[in-house]
């Protein structure tokens, strides 16, 4: 089994993102049959798989593939995932396009949708153009105040707690 240049420059581009970030989602074609994943998700051209540092067993992101022994509904699988056939990766609790996306890896049916959703972005945007996209919210000085001294409060690294006093 050959690596490609391709794969080592993905497999160190997907390295750096995950240490970096500590918990990712990586989307896989998961439709051929060299992505070992349980039978069940076999056929996914987009099946997202969690990685995250915090998981008890290892992770091995290797020149070739991804493997490790994955949960599926509290049973673990062996998983290898070739890296031809994973082609984003993305922080859970931000949008996609602030991950990484291989374009010459994304399977033929997930472009076909993602053409036919552009096609259809103008007609949407035109529809919203003439309904109000936000509403203005007057606050006091006190208020200000309160978000200047939060927003200060979290850069310093203090913890807020979640609840709020209401007079």
């Amino acid at each position: 089994m050959s690596i490609k240049f391709e794969d080592a420059l993905k497999a160190k581009q997907l390295r750096n993102f995950f240490d970096e970030k500590g918990r990712i989602y990586i989307v896989v074609d998961a439709t051929t049959d060299d992505v070992i994943v349980p039978d069940f998700l076999q056929g996914d051209p987009a099946l997202r798989l969690v990685l995250n540092t915090r998981m008890p067993q290892p992770i091995y992101i290797r020149d070739g593939f991804v493997e490790s022994n994955f949960s599926f509904s509290g049973a673990a699988h062996h998983c290898v995932i070739p890296m031809n056939r994973i082609w984003a990766a993305y922080v859970p609790d931000l949008a996609m396009e602030s991950g990484l996306i291989w374009q010459d890896s994304i399977p033929e049916t997930v472009k076909m949708v993602l053409d036919a959703v552009d096609d259809i972005k103008p007609e949407a945007l035109e529809e919203k153009e003439t309904k109000p996209s936000m509403t203005l919210i007057q606050t006091s000085e006190k208020d200000e105040d309160k978000k200047k001294a939060q927003s200060a409060s979290a850069k310093k690294g203090k913890k807020r707690g979640h609840l709020w006093v209401v007079k």
